[in-house]
C-alpha cells in the first residue's frame, strides 16, 4: 500500500511509521556519541548504559525488577526480539496460539521453527478475547502464546483480567509467552497499560517486547529490547548472537541519555489522543462507523454501511480514486477474514490528517 501510495502520490495512513520527525535533541545525541567514536561493535547484549537505563525506568514505570546484565538485551528492532524470542523456544511439532488479527511476522517466525500456528480469532466491533476459546485451542502440544497489547491492528488494550484469565490458563502448564507491547506509551482515555510482566504468573514465563521506534518516532533506527527472566534471557541470547549479534553503538548511547527523560513517553498517550480525536472529528459527517482506538497509533473502521466490496479492493480503490491509503484488516487473518474494516494510521501531520478525512467523508 506504501508503494501504491507512493506511485499515486495519495496520502499514505497505511503502513505504521510517523509522517513528522523525532526530537532533534535525540538526533543531537547520537551526533555527539559518533563523534565522540562511538562507532564499533557494541556488546551483544547492548551497552551497558542502555541496559541499566531500561531495568530503571521499566522499575519506576511498573514496579518490576530486571537485572541489567542477566535480564534485558538490546535488539535491532522488535521483530528481531519477537523472532529470537519464537526460536529460543519453539521446536518443530509446537504449537503456538496467535491471537488474530496479528502482526504480519509473528506466523513466519513459528513456521521457520517448525511450529503450527493455532489461531484464535478476535472479531469486531471490540475485538475482545474469548477465553473460554483460547482454552479450548490449548493442548499438550501448545508451546507458546503470542499476545500484544495495545493490540495492531485493532487499537484493543488489555485489561488486568484479560492477565488473570491467561495466567489460570498457563500457571500448570509448561507454556510460555511473547508479548508485544511495542505500543505501552499510547493509550487512550486514561486507560493504563498492563504489562504482562506485573503479573507474577506471567512475568516469569513471558518475554516482553519492547520498541523505542514507536515511542520516539524513529521506526526508521530499528532498535528494541526484550525484558525476560534469567533463564529465558539465556536462550534468547544464544539466538540474538547469531542473528544480528549487536545493535548499534551510537544510537544505544544516545538513547541511554534521553531515557533519563521521563516526558517524551509521559506526554506520548495525550499526544496522539489529539491525532486520534483530530481524525475522528474529521469523519463524524462520513458513512464510516467508527469505535475509537482504545490505544496504538491505528484507527480501524466499518464501511459496512457504505458498500459490500471486498477490503482488499476498496483499500486499492481509495487509494487510486480518492488519493488515501489504509490496511484491509483482512491480511492480519490467516483465512482473510473480510468484515469491512479498514485500519488507517494517525501517526500523521495534523494537516494531513484533516486533507485525509476530509476526503474520506465524500465517499
Amino acid at each position: 500500500m506504501s508503494k501504491l501510495a507512493t506511485e499515486t502520490g495519495a496520502i499514505n495512513l497505511s503502513q505504521g511509521f510517523p509522517g513528522f520527525d523525532c526530537a532533534p535533541e535525540l538526533v543531537s545525541l547520537v551526533e555527539h556519541y559518533m563523534r565522540k567514536g562511538f562507532n564499533q561493535y557494541a556488546p551483544m547484549t547492548g551497552v551497558p548504559v542502555l541496559r541499566e537505563a531500561l531495568a530503571q525506568k521499566t522499575f519506576e514505570q511498573y514496579g518490576v525488577a530486571y537485572d541489567p546484565d542477566t535480564e534485558v538485551t538490546v535488539t535491532s528492532g522488535a521483530t528481531e526480539a519477537i523472532f529470537a524470542a519464537v526460536t529460543a523456544v519453539v521446536r518443530p511439532g509446537d504449537e503456538v496460539l496467535v491471537i488474530e488479527p496479528a502482526y504480519d511476522s509473528y506466523v513466519p517466525a513459528i513456521e521457520l521453527n517448525g511450529g503450527i500456528p493455532v489461531y484464535v480469532t478476535l472479531t469486531p466491533p471490540d475485538y475482545s478475547i474469548d477465553w473460554q476459546a483460547v482454552r479450548e485451542k490449548i493442548t499438550d502440544k501448545t508451546r507458546l502464546i503470542l499476545v500484544n497489547t495495545p493490540h495492531n491492528p485493532t487499537g484493543h488494550v488489555w485489561t488486568t483480567d484479560d492477565l488473570n484469565k491467561l495466567a489460570e490458563l498457563i500457571y500448570d502448564r509448561n507454556i510460555w509467552i511473547v508479548s508485544d507491547e511495542v505500543y505501552e506509551h499510547i493509550l487512550f482515555d486514561g486507560r493504563t497499560h498492563h504489562s504482562l510482566m506485573t503479573h507474577p504468573v506471567l512475568q516469569e514465563r513471558t518475554f516482553v517486547v519492547g520498541s523505542f521506534g514507536k515511542t520516539y518516532h524513529i521506526t526508521g533506527w530499528k532498535i528494541g529490547y526484550c525484558l525476560a527472566p534469567k533463564s529465558l534471557s539465556v536462550e534468547f541470547r544464544k539466538i540474538h548472537q547469531y542473528l544480528t549479534f549487536s545493535t548499534v553503538t551510537p544510537i544505544q548511547y544516545a538513547l541511554a541519555d534521553y531515557l533519563k527523560q521521563p516526558e517524551p513517553y509521559q506526554q506520548l498517550s495525550a499526544f496522539y489522543q489529539r491525532k486520534r480525536d483530530l481524525f475522528l472529528d474529521g469523519l463524524r459527517s462520513s458513512r464510516f462507523t467508527i469505535k475509537p482506538a482504545e490505544g496504538s497509533f491505528f484507527q480501524t473502521v466499518s464501511y459496512a454501511a457504505i458498500t459490500n466490496e471486498p477490503d482488499y479492493d476498496l483499500a486499492i480503490r481509495l487509494t487510486n480514486e480518492i488519493g488515501v491509503a489504509a490496511i484491509p484488516v483482512s491480511v492480519f487473518y490467516h483465512q482473510k477474514n473480510d468484515y469491512k474494516i479498514l485500519r488507517f494510521c494517525f501517526a500523521k501531520e495534523d494537516a494531513v490528517l484533516q486533507e485525509a478525512a476530509d476526503r474520506l467523508s465524500k465517499l
